[in-house]
């Protein structure tokens, strides 16, 4: 299968290269029909072709560059962090295919590749590349209103907040569950914790299953409609819990509602980076993700209150009533991802103007069907074939499985054992928490160590090893944490604010391994960044819906101090993994079959698209030389002036 993915890569890249060629060479032909037509306009006329043609020819020009820019981003080593936004690889992997709608971006990403393997007409397509004309393509112009990151300030705060508070909805729910497991016990009799445990599991196999499933719909029909469709059903499948008459309810609808919530956990992160500005990024990323890196940790406190004084039932009811604000507020948000707002502009530009030549580069798409497809089996064959792959899902799932342990193995700590309420034992979550913002605050910090590391000389960048100096320090401080915890909850004459306090730097390191780790992935996975990252969610919570369910169990037998220092010394056992990619990273990458032929693949279309820009502008250039010299000797004065006084006005109808 290894054998098999690689040549899938190796296919992209080279339809591609032919798919740029061949576009770019309808360019040429474009622009010399322009010509033709203007020497047979009037003056008027021959003022706007002009315009259109130098136009054209600067904006291929500029496309050309940055697309070079891009194919070399694919290769896996220039797809790092830089001095301005360490995490440029991870919000690339999130948004994918935004970039590209916007002057001076032109990156490739996997939407891009996998558009070059088979491409299907949408309804808004407008017929074949000879009917694209290259002045009528619609992009986002400057400061314009409609796109995202030219919204007023206050519009796009308010669109951070509902999209961090929905997100915060859906994570809130996976674990303010555990703080209601003893009450589902007593009302529906059940007598084994690991099976009323079976919540939390059917949860987060929801999560990766519609990770896989439901969230790639939002290259289909944008993020808008299917936030809003996905949070409608997931707002419904919380009534059921809330009037469930059985165990066997609660898990089975818990599962289904997880699976139409994980749109939110997967593509919200996408959209934030479709409102912010490379300047604004890593401050809005930060506002962004205190919410959902926090829903977890919030799940028990609340939910541990809500169920001491109001019962088991108003745990979901609460969940409702949030769910449905939720939703009510991403219908209140616009459409944000670039794709969809420019085929939108097309197709109101085609029906103003009653011109079909109106194009976007988005109108080619895959089918549904292999768009699902892509989805479901890429992103196994790269978690079993590659072995970063193998060391980075091993690591920070264990991370991802012992936090969600802890949502088990806390309340045995506080409740059992020191005898604590079910409100008051979750608030010993918010050391945790507590870590957790601190990891999100010191940003700044966490930015400076990455960018002292030595430069890329080819690229100018710090190579994606430069982002495991901060996975290192996370993957001391959980053990660390973990340990600490595990030889100060217990005996009850050790004061409590001991153990809640190492929950910080347990806290702080799962936050720094998940966030920075998923970058390394990104920068190194390039093109098929959101493949790495999806086969990563799903291992993880495989492991973070697992694991609690041996956490009674083995707290019992082991005592709360042994089983906490068994799950230490495995975090231990760890540790070595991002010193090993952090010293051997460049050579381990080198040995990717995946990595290797993306950076083949991108040299060649590198060398390609050079070759075919440099043809085209000597036969634009002999094109532009014809006309003017048979055009009128007014019109050619003018066409100069025009030139020279600005190569990017655009016909009267392109700014509508």
């Amino acid at each position: 299968m290894a054998d098999t993915d690689t040549r899938l890569g190796a296919v992209a890249a080279e339809a591609t290269a032919d798919d740029e060629l061949s576009y770019r060479s309808q360019e040429t032909w474009n622009n010399l029909h322009v010509l033709e037509k203007t020497e047979s306009r009037n003056n008027g006329h021959s003022r706007i072709h002009s315009h259109i043609w130098s136009r054209s020819g600067s904006r291929s020009q500029n496309r050309s560059q940055n697309r070079r820019r891009g194919a070399s981003r694919a290769s896996g080593v220039t797809h790092a962090s830089d001095d301005t936004d360490p995490l440029e690889p991870l919000e690339l992997a999130w948004s994918p295919g935004y970039e590209n709608a916007s002057p001076g971006f032109d990156h490739i990403d996997e939407e891009y590749d996998r558009g070059a393997i088979a491409h299907v007409r949408t309804t808004t397509s407008i017929g074949s590349s000879a009917s694209r004309p290259p002045d009528f393509e619609v992009i986002f112009e400057e400061n314009d209103p409609i796109n995202p990151r030219c919204w007023p300030r206050w519009y796009r705060g308010w669109v951070i907040f509902c999209i961090s508070y929905t997100t915060w909805v859906v994570v809130f729910y996976s674990t303010s569950y555990t703080a209601s497991i003893p009450g589902l016990m007593e009302q529906f009799h059940v007598t084994s914790t690991p099976v009323a445990t079976l919540g939390v599991t059917s949860y987060l196999l929801g999560l990766a299953t519609g990770s896989l499933v439901v969230a790639p719909l939002s290259e289909l029909w944008g993020r808008r409609p299917v936030y809003i469709a996905c949070m409608a059903v997931f707002t419904i499948l919380v009534i059921p819990c809330c009037l469930a008459t059985s165990l066997t309810e609660i898990i089975v609808v818990r599962f289904f509602g997880a699976v139409f919530g994980s749109v939110m956990v997967t593509n919200s992160a996408g959209s934030v980076v479709d409102i912010s500005t490379e300047e604004t990024r890593a401050l809005v990323m930060s506002i962004w993700s205190i919410a959902p890196i926090n829903g977890p940790v919030t799940g028990p406190v609340i939910g541990g209150f809500v169920y001491q004084y109001l019962g088991w039932r108003w745990d979901n009811w609460l969940v409702l009533i949030l769910a449905a604000v939720a939703t009510i507020c991403v219908a209140s948000a616009k459409e944000t991802y670039g794709p969809m707002v420019l085929q939108a502009k097309a197709a109101r530009l085609r029906e103003e103007t009653d011109d079909d030549r109106w194009w976007t580069r988005y109108d080619m798409k895959l089918s549904k069907l292999q768009l699902l497809k892509i989805n479901l089996v890429r992103p196994f064959v790269l978690s079993f074939t590659e072995p970063i792959l193998w060391f980075f899902n091993l690591w920070i799932s264990l991370i991802y499985g012992i936090l969600y342990l802890c949502f088990v193995a806390y309340p045995i700590v506080f409740s059992q054992h020191r005898g604590w309420g079910p409100g008051v034992s979750g608030l010993a979550f918010v050391g945790i928490g507590i870590g957790s913002m601190i990891a999100i605050c010191a940003e700044p910090l966490w930015r400076k160590l990455i960018n002292k590391h030595p430069k890329d000389p080819t690229t100018g960048r710090v190579p994606p090893e430069a982002t495991a100096r901060v996975m290192i320090i996370g993957a001391i401080l959980v053990p660390v944490g973990q340990l600490s915890f595990s030889w100060t909850c217990l005996p009850t004459t050790i004061h409590w604010a001991i153990p809640i306090a190492f929950g910080i730097p347990f806290g702080c390191g799962n936050t720094l391994c998940f966030i920075y780790g998923s970058n390394y992935l990104a920068g190194a996975y390039g093109i098929y960044a959101a493949s790495a990252l999806a086969g990563n969610a799903v291992t993880r919570s495989l492991f973070g819906g697992t694991l609690p369910l041996a956490g009674p169990s083995m707290y019992a037998r082991l005592t709360p101090q042994w089983a906490g220092t068994m799950l230490g010394l495995l975090e231990l056992l760890m540790v070595p993994i991002p010193i090993i990619f952090y010293k051997y990273g460049e050579r381990i990458r080198a040995k990717s079959p995946v990595i290797r032929q993306m950076r083949e693949d991108a040299e060649k279309n590198e060398q390609r698209l050079a070759k075919n820009q440099r043809r085209k502008e000597r036969q634009a250039e002999a094109a532009l030389t014809e006309g003017l010299a048979n055009s009128p000797p007014g019109v050619a004065v003018e066409s100069d002036v025009e030139k020279n006084a600005g190569r990017e006005m655009l016909p009267a109808t392109r700014k509508g």
